[in-house]
């Protein structure tokens, strides 16, 4: 059974898909533990889910470093195969990369490399292209450069807001983050050569 600590700022909305799909006795991965760089409205899956939660402000420490170091001691207590941002609106530092990378993977609402950083679906809309995607990848110190696990090509359609475009890519890359769970616990994806 794969252990899964996922980290998020929000609402957790691929965090619920991933828990309810984890609600399969088949399904060969759960989430240990649920935690937060903020008191984020997505912790109450903890709740709901009988899952432990934690939070690691940011604000709460002198700088990145500090922060990140903090993380790491947080996300060791739980010992898991796997650690998941979703949705974690910070970028991580270099230390928590190297603490769990490659076992470490971020979900992206674009077709990387096309349109990386914070606002992936406002840019493509800015750029005025006809599609953009979601994308699936292994963190590295990059701004969402690691090697890609997954994507899919999603159509920009006539008069797409970022928040409609946002909400046809979300299930996407949901659907693309519990696959690539399902391939890693049977064994059908090797995060360690992938990043290679």
């Amino acid at each position: 059974m794969l252990k899964l600590v996922v980290l998020i700022s929000g609402t957790g909305s691929n965090l619920r898909s991933l828990l309810e799909a984890s609600r399969d006795a088949e399904f060969p991965a759960r989430v240990v533990a649920i935690g937060a760089d903020r008191d984020a409205d997505g912790l109450a899956l903890g709740e709901e889910f009988g899952i432990p939660t934690f939070t690691v402000p940011f604000t709460a420490f002198p700088d990145r470093d500090a922060w990140g170091a903090e993380l790491i001691d947080q996300v060791r207590l739980w010992e898991p195969d796997l650690v998941i941002l979703s949705g974690l609106m910070r970028l991580v530092p270099p230390a928590v990369v190297d603490a769990f990378s490659p076992a470490l993977i971020n979900t992206h609402p674009a077709y990387l490399p096309e349109f990386p950083g914070a606002h992936g679906v406002r840019d493509a809309l800015a750029a005025g292209v006809d599609q953009t995607g979601a994308s699936l990848i292994v963190v590295d110190n990059s701004v969402d450069g690691g090697p890609i696990i997954a994507q899919e090509r999603i159509p920009v359609l006539p008069g797409d807001t970022e928040s409609s475009l946002h909400d046809r890519i979300k299930p996407v890359e949901r659907r693309l983050m519990i696959q690539a769970v399902l391939d890693i616990a049977n064994s059908h994806l090797d995060l360690k050569e992938l990043a290679r």
